[in-house]
């Protein structure tokens, strides 16, 4: 760890660890905020999911919104990539497919301040096994 010499260290390695315990507070009820996910598979990696996933972490935070983001493997949508799943809170998760950063500033203004739907949402094509 680098010395702190001034208060100006220490106020900024403080405020750092802040925002690493807000986030693990939010981890601990995904439900209550929105949840981002972005698929990293190899697909999504070599299609440009880092930096939209980059994106959406500065974004959301930039903002003010409470999300967590995370990274996730294969979806199944190999075409579509990058992927990134947004869930609302007390909502069903939406797909989007062929995200970019502007795709994705799109989602955060539109759905996620508004929840209006923007181009490029994945249809489901499956049921969920209970």
């Amino acid at each position: 760890m680098e010395k702190l010499k001034s208060l100006t260290d220490l106020e900024k390695v403080r405020a750092e660890t802040q925002a690493k315990l807000d986030l693990r507070a939010r981890a601990g009820s995904p439900e209550a905020v929105v949840q981002v996910r972005v698929a990293m598979a190899t697909c999504g990696i070599a299609s440009g999911a880092r930096p939209v996933m980059d994106f959406f972490v500065d974004e959301l935070d930039k903002r003010g919104i409470s999300a967590v983001v995370t990274q996730t493997g294969c979806m199944g949508y190999c075409y579509a990539e990058p992927t990134v799943e947004v869930q609302l809170p007390g909502q069903e998760p939406v797909v989007y497919g062929f995200v970019n950063t502007k795709r994705a500033d799109e989602i955060i203004e539109k759905y996620i301040r508004n929840g209006e739907l923007v181009e490029g949402i994945i249809p489901v094509n499956y049921e969920k096994i209970d």
